[in-house]
């Protein structure tokens, strides 16, 4: 049985006052797990973070909530890093980009697709949680940005940057650590439980679905995948997952060809068989659908 009830406070919590996620960064006790040899993830309260270490330099894949920065740090020089050379968002999200002006200050390199830049200096309003983000502050903004991908050569590993359109958002990326046979899969993937789609800026179920594809297609059974949020997950549990996806979408899809409205469509209950399964995460399925159905 996986453990969600606790994963709730991982996407909920960006909606909340500054005030509050201060309070609950200094309540939080994060510890570094392994991944692989030099790989290793943080989950917490935002997003889970990947840290990749070696002579190169430590390689950031998101970055939390601010109040985490300093936690984050300590995190990785216990296990022989240091203050990061690169970072890399795999979206805007705060939960996800959050420390980016602390780590920018500290001369961090910032990388991203070109949508993620725009959606951070401009700032963002995500109506789903009613959640107002101010722009960020220069030192914060990708320095260097993408259009469909970039590669690394560092820490004697290839590290890929993919781009997936319209997916979690209109500006996701995975990242592929080559011979460490490691993804880190940004919010595309929500390991356990329905995963938030942000249908105001670009996410679609489909996109969602072709991009979980993408990712299958370059794994294997040995494959670890950092979930955007949830537990480290492997090549059969996102498999899971997107057949759950794809069963909403074939559900969906009918009940809008139908021209139900997203009203309608919660009464039908068209996932009640899922529910025990992926709904006890952040949403139930009736506010899941709710959410999602302009963008099926």
């Amino acid at each position: 049985m996986r453990s969600k009830k606790i994963l709730v406070v991982c996407v909920l919590s960006t909606l909340l006052a500054s005030s509050v996620i201060n309070t609950l960064a200094e309540d939080e006790k994060i510890s570094p797990d392994q991944v692989s040899e030099n790989i290793y993830m943080i989950a917490g309260k935002g997003g889970n973070v990947g840290i990749f270490i070696g002579d190169d330099g430590t390689f950031l894949v998101d970055d939390n909530f601010a109040p985490m920065t300093e936690k984050i740090v300590d995190a990785i020089k216990s296990v022989g890093g240091d203050f990061p050379k690169f970072l890399i968002n795999t979206h805007y999200h705060g939960d996800h980009t959050g420390g980016n002006e602390n780590f920018g200050r500290g001369g961090t390199l910032i990388f991203s697709h070109d949508t993620v830049r725009e959606r951070l200096k401009l700032g963002s309003f995500v109506g789903a949680f009613n959640m107002k983000a101010a722009s960020v502050a220069p030192e914060g903004l990708p320095v260097v940005t993408f259009a469909e991908g970039i590669s690394f050569h560092l820490n004697n590993d290839s590290i890929r940057a993919i781009h997936v359109a319209e997916a979690h958002t209109d500006g996701d990326s995975f990242i592929h650590f080559e011979n460490a046979n490691v993804i880190h899969s940004g919010d595309i993937f929500f390991n356990g439980f329905y995963p938030f789609i942000d249908v105001n800026h670009g996410g679609s179920l489909k996109g969602t679905i072709k991009a979980v594809d993408k990712i299958l297609a370059m794994a294997d059974d040995n494959t670890k995948i950092i979930a955007g949020h949830g537990p480290l997950g492997d090549k059969a549990q996102l498999m899971e997952y997107r057949q759950m996806l794809g069963i909403a979408y074939e559900r969906l899809s009918k009940l809008k060809a139908d021209g139900k409205t997203a009203q309608e469509a919660v009464a039908a209950r068209p996932l009640a068989d899922l529910e025990e399964t992926w709904g006890d995460g952040i949403f139930t399925g009736d506010r899941w659908i709710e959410l999602i159905y302009t963008g099926v």
